[in-house]
């Protein structure tokens, strides 16, 4: 398959879910092999932010990245939705420290991909291979892991004490179900006894019920949900996100249970790092 890239710009702002600040995002077409990059043209020079892996600085309740002169946070809702509608390479710019939180998913992105569409570029997409070897990251009993298998697949499990939620756990396979309707609409969701503390801690000051699902002991305070389980489905779609950051990922059965944006983004480390378990694909 060739490497594809937006046909032309589209424009989305909002509010970032942790900093509370109003932020406009361009989103433009990209040469060849370029990837997914951000640029924060807030600041002097405009500086570039690559959307890889090593880019990572800090995945405390959301992924940001760092380049050499600046940061831009929660950027893995977007990078999803470019990765799962096949956007190899794109352009974002932002006039902030932070990609807006929209409506908590990410459909608002996707339908604006699909809306602008997409090109085939003249070259060939890199083949990440297919993974023989397993891999596995783990912090308590909670754990990330990506296991040889004959399709891509993302498996994902959550529990928590809330009986809304629950134990619940999902499996999703690109090939069977399309990203935009599958995943991308699944919401962020929060634990409202969490929310007092996390404020104190300066996080989730643009946080709301218009953009995340909040739960309590006695259900949700803002139903209805798109899906049954929609929170373990935008845990899927938190993983895609960060995976992305690896440009193309293997093909493999990707398994998650109770993780992280952290434990998210060790395993793509271990998957960058442990080259020796890929075997290379023509």
């Amino acid at each position: 398959m060739t490497q594809r890239t937006l046909k032309s710009e589209f424009e989305l702002s909002g509010i970032g879910l942790h900093s509370g600040e109003q932020t406009r995002v361009r989103v433009l077409p990209a040469e060849v092999g370029e990837g997914r990059y951000f640029v924060r043209i807030d600041l002097p020079g405009a500086p570039i932010i690559p959307a890889k892996i090593e880019a990572v600085c800090q995945t405390a309740l959301s992924t940001e990245l760092a380049g050499i002169d600046a940061q831009i946070r929660t950027v893995e809702h977007l990078l999803a939705a470019l990765a799962g509608m096949g956007a190899d390479n794109a352009r974002i710019e932002v006039d902030g420290p932070e990609v807006p939180l929209l409506d908590g998913s990410a459909q608002v992105w996707v339908e604006a991909i699909a809306h602008t569409g997409l090109v085939p570029q003249e070259s060939k997409r890199t083949s990440s291979g297919v993974l023989e070897q397993p891999i596995w990251v783990r912090h308590g009993d909670a754990f990330a892991a990506a296991l040889p298998s004959a399709e891509t697949r993302f498996s994902y499990g959550i529990d928590f004490e809330e009986q809304a939620i629950g134990n619940q756990w999902y499996s999703w396979s690109p090939e069977a179900e399309s990203f935009a309707t599958a995943i991308a609409p699944a919401r962020t969701f929060g634990l409202a006894r969490q929310v007092d503390q996390l404020r104190q801690a300066g996080l989730i000051k643009g946080g709301t019920l218009e953009n995340a699902l909040v739960c309590d002991r006695s259900g949700w305070l803002n139903p209805p949900l798109r899906f049954a389980n929609e929170p373990v489905r935008h845990k899927i779609l938190d993983l895609v996100g960060d995976l992305s950051l690896l440009g193309t990922w293997p093909k493999a059965h990707y398994l998650a249970y109770k993780a992280s944006h952290n434990l998210h983004v060790q395993l793509a480390l271990a998957l960058k790092s442990q080259a020796w378990a890929v075997k290379e694909t023509s």
